[in-house]
């Protein structure tokens, strides 16, 4: 992350300078492309006041925080910016992830969070019996879901009844 760092009512320091860089490091994970921060670092009597921009990748966030330390100052609003940025992120994923839930199928009670964090994958168990397209068409009425997959009586292979956006039915069934 390109960072400027700037005093105000404060001798610089390449500790400061060190330390933000090092903060902001962190913060880099959280974004898809690089980005700048603008830092101004400022005293005024007893206050030290921290002041950090990031503008990139889609996004500008802005945070400012004052305490009786630099140290403390810079620590919350770097705190204060990651949960921003977190929460543009859950944003964009949740806009985006619609398109992405529909390549899902399995919906459940058991989640087990995937190693890239993209999203979760649902697990849900459930008992099927062999039957006929017209009894899984009632079945699939009956619970009201978008999709039933079960076994089909006449040929004994798992097949997915599932319901059309235009209201219709469509039936997935494997070839062998």
């Amino acid at each position: 992350m390109q960072t400027s760092v700037t005093f105000k009512n404060l001798d610089p320091s390449d500790n400061l300078k060190s330390y933000i860089g090092e903060k902001l490091d962190k913060l880099d994970k959280f974004l898809d492309n690089p980005a700048e921060a603008t830092v101004v670092l400022s005293i005024e009597k007893f206050r030290h006041i921290a002041e950090v921009n990031i503008t990139g990748d889609r996004l500008n966030v802005y945070g400012k925080e004052e305490t009786s330390d630099m140290y403390a100052a810079i620590d919350m609003v770097l705190d204060k910016l990651e949960k921003q940025i977190k929460k543009n992120r859950q944003k964009i994923r949740k806009r985006r992830g619609t398109q992405k839930d529909k390549s899902i199928i399995a919906s459940s009670e058991n989640s087990y969070p995937e190693e890239s964090n993209k999203g979760q994958i649902k697990v849900r168990n459930i008992e099927y019996k062999p039957m006929d397209i017209e009894e899984a068409v009632m079945q699939m009425d009956l619970v009201n879901d978008n999709f039933l997959v079960f076994t089909n009586a006449r040929t004994d292979k798992i097949n997915v009844l599932y319901r059309r956006k235009d209201g219709d039915y469509g039936l997935i069934q494997p070839i062998s």
